[in-house]
């Protein structure tokens, strides 16, 4: 094997590669090529004059990282080598072609005679000259030895004439691929040398070399996928051996990279680089699975392997996308199992493959579109309107045609990439051609209309469009829902006017059938037909009224078209509701004085002659109207003070009488000149409890005058009851209410005012006010009602300003019950809620300030006193704790526990467990306060005092059991329970309070012997006590 061995050489960069990294300085020598046996000299000089001969690397701009390059033109054909591949025939030398006439055995045959005849002719020179044996044997060893050396001269040209031989031979060749492995090897057997001799060897690789130089096309031609075929049939021919062939291909590496440095600019460092990827991947294909260990571009060149991979990459895919181009709409199974080869043939990845056929079938469909779009673009397009819709079904035949193959049992063998075409990623990928296919999809679904109805192979055909375009679903809805609206149009204009519609049993049917004919949304239908009807509703009411005629086309089309009766009725309360809109909102800016005999004509022509029902009129009218009502109410709210807003709100009133009821009574067809035309808002019948408050009251007496003096009543028909919250009309009213009852403020000189007072009838605009506002009786009687209580309370707090309730005050709240026309109960209501807020101000004053016993407490709920709204718990518990204080603190000794645990928290309306809690709580705190209290007042000499603070312990033991009590000095307690037995107390006292001061048995006895001795004043006194 001749190995080549590269020199040692650094680089700044682990992947760095002069042919695979363009971006990367080069900052090595360039290596030379080193051999392992004596001819590699040799062969590297035959290269260097073949080099002048040779053009391997022409001019190309590629980039190495590529992933789907594209080509804008094919490969050249091939072009025809000569026999200036491998050079000229060479020329033998006089020794040569002596060797060259000789066969073997002849040149044997001549050696022997030669080195024979040598060896006799100076054995006789020998013997003539030297006349001595020994002469002879040197003459015959001397001339034996020329003789020898010419018989090896002639023996080592044989290996150099079989080599120019072979090179004549190859170069006699028209074609290399017609060499042929038994000729060479005959003209080794001719020669009687071997593929190990080194000369022979060498021209072996120089011819394959130069074949191989030459099968790869230069940097500027693509390679045409025959290239590693042919290199594979040339080395089988020649018999050369993979490693000695591979180290060609290392040679030729090698060579590029010479030339590259040569070059020294940056274009020819592209080229180079392409050139060097052709060789890899040609090289890669040559020697297959056995290329990564012959071919070691990694150590030679510092080629990574995944730099080879993109190089392998990169060339397959050029490949494979020239055979795609011999790939049409009429593909067949031949032709998708001939690229499957071809792809496992270049290498090429399944999803490589894939997508560079995608990418073919969708240019091919891109160029039907272009066509079609330029004869429908085009101003002659008149002559050539079929053209376009054969472009598209060439694109949907060629569609189907790859879903078939898809379909195809041994589809395992085919082309990957098989389906149906997409246009993402191309020319019409992208919103600014989304219109043009929109075009193209209207035109077919145009087109496929035609006939009047839509084939069921044309719904499938439009399908495949819209998978083929990427119309999103509701795009292509839109557009065949536009066209096939129009073609449903035009149907039923026709079946109208021939009279097969009218003529049709069912009209329902022969719509339905309609619609089935063109795949037709039947609720599309439906709007359609309501749309037909408004506009022919439009025409007919286009001079203001409908005509009996108009009316009876207009129920035939109803008919005709099964036209919901509800439909009909929006549409006319639409279209004629406009109408008459305009009528009424005429009528309403003519104002109070303008509403004449000529607007009142106008609104009853155009509620009858628009033939509106009472109700369509009456709410048109209602909401005209409620929007004036609305703006006086804005404008009373804006004024700065309530008489103000009063007038306003009386505007609003006269407008009411004089405008809307005219108008309303007009919708209707009355007469507004009768007075029981319309109906009151307050003649209803109440309930018998309402009926009295209305009789009570004064000013609600004077809202409900008699009907004689109504005169005009006013519409209720049209009221805000829905338009406001019920506080703001609430509002409105106790407005105007409270402008009723004060009258009006007039101004006069020196800045001084009058206030006028209004006679009844402004209550009766009142009562209008009320009806206006949709306020029912109940609630005027409650607006009546909480003024009137809002009066009495003002001036029965002035009267019960000191809370006490005394039979004059009782007269003054009388009359003033009788002015303001309050019922009883309700004025009752408010004294009694005056007086208990006085009186519950005055308890809480007096439980603060320690006034309030429980004794009274007790007195004033037997009186009917509810303290539990008149005084807080917190004071109801602060007086619990003084009462219980208190107890302790009386002196007496007595505690009750029912008393104190039960009926005093029952009074106060207090928790008796908590209540219990506090009891223990004061009796511990002040058991020890008052031992301590009682040995004071002992050391005061205050004797009665300490009988009381020991009185004050047994209570405290009473509510609390407790243990002995400890004191520093226990002459002092034997001194307390001494006064306590002077004080007479009774049996069961002095045996508790000498357990509680922990009095012996015997202590006590002498004790109580001395109880009789006075106790003296003073010092003797003092001296008096035992202890």
């Amino acid at each position: 094997m001749n190995s080549s061995i590269l020199l040692t050489h650094t680089s700044p960069h682990p992947l760095f590669s002069p042919f695979l990294n363009p971006r990367l300085p080069l900052r090595f020598k360039p290596p030379l090529s080193l051999s392992t046996k004596p001819s590699s000299l040799s062969l590297y000089k035959k290269y260097l004059n073949y080099k002048l001969k040779l053009k391997l690397i022409s001019t190309v701009r590629c980039s190495a990282s590529s992933p789907s390059p594209q080509f804008a033109q094919s490969p050249p054909p091939p072009p025809p080598l000569t026999a200036n591949v491998f050079g000229d025939k060479r020329e033998l030398t006089g020794l040569q072609s002596v060797v060259d006439s000789m066969s073997s055995s002849v040149r044997l045959f001549a050696s022997v005679i030669v080195f024979a005849g040598a060896v006799v002719a100076g054995y006789g020179l020998g013997l003539r000259f030297g006349g001595s044996r020994n002469a002879s044997i040197a003459g015959a060893v001397a001339v034996g030895a020329a003789g020898a050396g010419v018989v090896y001269a002639l023996n080592s040209a044989v290996p150099e004439v079989a080599a120019v031989n072979l090179h004549n031979y190859a170069a006699e060749c028209r074609d290399p691929l017609a060499l042929r492995k038994e000729d060479v090897q005959a003209i080794a057997d001719k020669y009687g040398v071997s593929k190990q001799d080194e000369a022979f060897t060498a021209e072996l690789s120089d011819i394959y070399c130069g074949y191989v130089s030459s099968v790869i096309p230069p940097g500027s031609e693509e390679l045409r996928g025959d290239e590693a075929e042919t290199i594979i049939k040339f080395k089988n021919a020649l018999g050369i051996d993979d490693p000695d062939a591979a180290s060609m291909h290392m040679e030729i590496g090698r060579r590029i990279f010479r030339q590259r440095l040569e070059t020294g600019d940056r274009d020819g460092d592209l080229e180079q680089r392409r050139a060097f990827q052709k060789l890899i991947y040609v090289s890669t294909l040559v020697f297959g699975e056995a290329s990564s260990f012959l071919l070691p571009w990694k150590r030679v060149f510092k080629v990574t392997d995944a730099q080879v991979e993109v190089a392998v990459r990169d060339n397959a895919q050029r490949l494979y996308a020239f055979s795609l181009r011999s790939v049409g709409r009429d593909v067949d199974v031949d032709t998708l199992i001939s690229l499957r080869e071809k792809q496992k043939l270049y290498k090429l990845s399944d999803e490589l493959a894939e997508e560079l056929f995608r990418n073919h079938t969708r240019k091919l469909v891109e160029e039907n579109i272009s066509a079609a779009l330029s004869t429908l673009k085009s101003r002659t397009r008149a002559v050539q309107t079929r053209q376009p819709i054969e472009e598209l079904d060439k694109i949907l035949e060629f569609n189907s045609l790859l879903i078939s193959l898809k379909k195809h049992p041994d589809v395992s063998s085919f082309a990957r990439g098989l389906g149906t075409v997409s246009l993402l990623g191309g020319e019409y990928d992208g919103d600014r051609k989304m219109d043009d296919l929109k075009l193209l999809y209207r035109t077919y679904i145009t087109d496929s209309l035609s006939s009047g109805r839509m084939e069921e192979d044309k719904m499938a055909a439009l399908n495949q469009l819209r998978n083929i375009f990427g119309l999103g679903k509701r795009e292509a809805e839109s557009i065949t829902l536009d066209v096939t609206s129009k073609v449903y149009r035009k149907r039923l204009a026709q079946s109208v006017t021939a009279g097969h519609l009218e003529a049709a049993e069912s009209k329902a049917a022969f719509l339905q059938n309609l619609c089935e004919e063109l795949y037709f949304d039947a609720q599309k239908a439906v709007e359609i037909h309501e749309e037909i009807y408004r506009q022919k509703l439009k025409q007919s009411v286009s001079n203001g009224e409908l005509s009996d005629e108009d009316v009876k086309s207009l129920e035939r089309t109803q008919i005709m078209l099964c036209i919901p009766k509800q439909t009909v009725e929006s549409a006319h309360a639409d279209i004629c509701g406009s109408l008459f809109e305009k009528v009424v909102k005429d009528a309403i800016a003519s104002g109070v004085d303008g509403y004449d005999a000529d607007v009142k004509q106008a609104v009853r022509k155009a509620a009858y002659g628009l033939r509106l029902t009472r109700d369509v009129a009456m709410s048109i009218a209602s909401k005209a109207v409620r929007k004036i009502f609305i703006s006086y109410i804005q404008r009373s709210r804006a004024t700065g003070s309530r008489i103000e807003a009063a007038k306003e709100l009386k505007k609003m009133i006269a407008f009411n009488n004089l405008v809307v009821t005219s108008l309303v009574a007009d919708i209707k067809g009355e007469s507004t000149d009768s007075d029981t035309t319309l109906e009151d808002p307050v003649t209803e019948v109440v309930e018998s409890e309402e009926e009295e408050e209305w009789e009570s009251i004064q000013s609600l007496r004077k809202v409900r005058p008699n009907k004689e003096k109504l005169g005009k009543q006013s519409q209720t028909d049209i009221t805000l009851e829905h338009d406001l919250p019920e506080r703001d009309r609430t509002d409105l009213y106790k407005t105007y209410l409270l402008y009723c009852l004060t009258g009006e403020v007039v101004r006069i000189p020196f800045g001084a005012q009058i206030t006028t007072k209004k006679d009844d009838s402004e209550y009766v605009f009142l009562n209008q006010l009320g009806g206006i506002l949709g306020l029912t009786d109940k609630e005027i009687v409650e607006v009546h009602r909480s003024l009137a209580e809002q009066a009495f309370r003002q001036e029965a707090e002035v009267i019960l300003a000191d809370g006490q309730l005394t039979k004059n005050k009782i007269e003054q709240l009388n009359e003033l019950q009788t002015k303001v026309g309050l019922p009883s109960e309700y004025s009752q209501k408010i004294i009694k809620s005056i007086t208990t807020t006085k009186m519950s101000a005055a308890l809480e004053t007096a439980v603060s300030r320690g006034r309030l016993s429980i004794k009274e407490i007790r007195e004033l709920k037997e009186a009917g006193v509810e303290l539990d709204t008149m005084i807080s718990l917190s004071l109801r518990e602060n007086l619990f704790k003084k009462t219980v204080d208190d107890i302790f603190s009386s002196g007496t000794g007595e505690f009750d526990e029912e008393e104190v645990f039960n009926k005093i928290p029952q009074d106060l309306s207090i928790n008796s467990v908590k209540a219990r809690s506090v009891v223990h709580e004061l009796a511990r705190s002040r058991l020890s306060n008052s031992l301590i209290q009682a040995v004071s007042l002992l050391r005061q000499r205050n004797h009665s005092g300490v009988v009381s603070s020991l009185n004050d312990m047994l209570a405290c033991d009473k509510a609390v059991p407790s243990k002995p009590l400890s004191w520093e000095v226990p002459e002092e307690l034997a001194d307390l329970f001494l006064v306590y037995l002077k004080s007479d107390a009774v049996s069961e006292k002095l045996s508790r309070l000498q357990y509680l001061l922990d009095i012996s048995d015997s202590t006590a006895e002498a004790l109580r012997g001395m109880r009789d001795r006075a106790l003296p004043d003073g010092v003797a006194g003092e001296e008096e006590f035992v202890f």
